[in-house]
């Protein structure tokens, strides 16, 4: 099978060789949306500017595929693909580009993260043309651009020595409260970074690509275990739940949100550190309704795949390749699986859990979307009265779901 570029690819591949030998700097970012074909474009642009060492810095789920494209394109140069977690590991080659896929995720502030601290340090041995790829490069906020390209030699916030500099012309501080202290907020960037990147900004949707696909959602609800909601109850009047030799603490704001969210799906993890699944309510369900079908389902605590697992057994798997070439159904954790995998064999996506991120929520919902596909089918599967219905409130909307957001709302089990 030969690889072949789409017309916008070449489009696109011609445009950063332009930017990247033209531009004065060394970056391009390729804020092409899912299924678009960023990986390829990469690709074909390393071959454009004749490069002849390339690093490509992904998530682990997704070295599988990159390594698969490269093989089929056959390029000339020699292609080095690691995952974030193992940046420590890359040998000392002097690297003529770098790609950071999935790169908001280096877009920590107002303090930079380790990967972005790591990544920092290969831009500065090698000096390389870099590559950035995100369908998202700001989910949350426009200050998430800085820790992205700050190592990048003519970025064109190199003038900031470091990210609290670069705030005070591109940030509107404010202030919020945290545990009685007031503490500056960053989030509310100005529209001046994002202006300040269009130059080394190429953006594709997938409109323009052609996909032509119509997502539907469904919200379904089932009933928890009546012993289920009495500890819930407790748990929220009481603040603790004892029994057995465990406990259930929530003496905290967080840590009560946290426990609420993993009873409504079933489980929950102890004091002792031990995890267990206390209602199958949600995996029968999910069993019983999606019988006979292939899906894809997303979880949020690690104890769910154990649960779902118990019920499944081994109609249940948690490796891409062995989902792709048999009849099993798929479970994985919503945070690794929202970036960097196709579950396009799935004839529906399914989710066990919801997570507090709107990140999560716009990403991990796109995983089936191929150009060639008119429909997504999505389910949620809420416990009745739940917390689940207020995440989804929030995330839809673009906001993340917080302590504040749960002491506002009314959990009535």
């Amino acid at each position: 099978m030969e690889l072949k570029f789409r017309d916008y690819q070449t489009e696109i591949i011609k445009k950063s060789t332009d930017i990247f030998l033209y531009g004065y700097s060394n970056f391009v970012y390729l804020a092409m949306e899912v299924r678009t074909g960023k990986t390829l474009t990469a690709l074909g642009i390393c071959s454009n500017l004749n490069a002849k060492n390339v690093l490509f810095i992904t998530k682990k789920k997704a070295i599988t595929s990159i390594e698969h494209d490269f093989s089929l394109l056959k390029p000339a140069y020699y292609l080095e693909v690691i995952n974030y977690e193992s940046l420590h590991k890359i040998p000392q080659t002097n690297w003529d580009i770098v790609i950071c896929d999935e790169a908001h995720s280096l877009g920590a502030f107002p303090r930079p993260n380790l990967r972005a601290k790591q990544v920092k340090e290969i831009f500065k041995r090698s000096n390389p043309y870099v590559l950035f790829l995100s369908g998202t490069p700001t989910p949350e906020s426009y200050s998430q651009m800085y820790h992205q390209i700050y190592g990048v030699k003519g970025n064109p916030f190199e003038k900031h020595k470091n990210f609290y500099s670069f705030a005070k012309t591109h940030v509107k501080v404010t202030q919020r409260k945290i545990n009685s202290m007031m503490i500056n907020d960053y989030k509310k960037g100005l529209k001046s970074i994002i202006e300040a990147v269009n130059p080394f900004k190429i953006s594709y949707t997938q409109k323009l690509a052609g996909f032509k696909t119509q997502t539907e959602e469904k919200v379904l609800y089932v009933e928890l275990n009546d012993i289920t909601k009495k500890v819930i109850k407790r748990l929220k009047r009481d603040r603790v739940v004892e029994g057995d030799g465990e406990v259930i603490l929530g003496d905290t704001g967080v840590k009560l949100m946290s426990k609420i969210h993993q009873l409504c799906s079933g489980t929950v993890k102890f004091e002792s550190g031990i995890a267990m699944t206390v209602d199958f309510s949600k995996v029968n369900f999910i069993k019983k309704y999606f019988k006979n079908k292939k899906i894809a389902i997303f979880y949020k605590f690690t104890q769910e795949y154990k649960a779902l697992k118990e019920i499944y057994k081994e109609e249940l798997t948690n490796d891409l390749e062995e989902f792709k070439t048999t009849d099993k159904s798929i479970a994985l954790q919503i945070v690794a699986g929202r970036e960097g995998v196709s579950l396009k064999e799935a004839e529906a996506l399914v989710y066990y859990n919801i997570d507090f991120s709107a990140t999560s929520y716009f990403q991990s919902r796109d995983r089936m979307t191929t150009k060639d596909r008119a429909y997504n089918k999505i389910y949620w599967i809420f416990s009745n009265k739940g917390i689940e219905a207020d995440i989804y409130k929030a995330v839809v909307k673009k906001k993340d779901y917080t302590l504040s957001h749960f002491k506002r709302d009314s959990l009535d089990l």
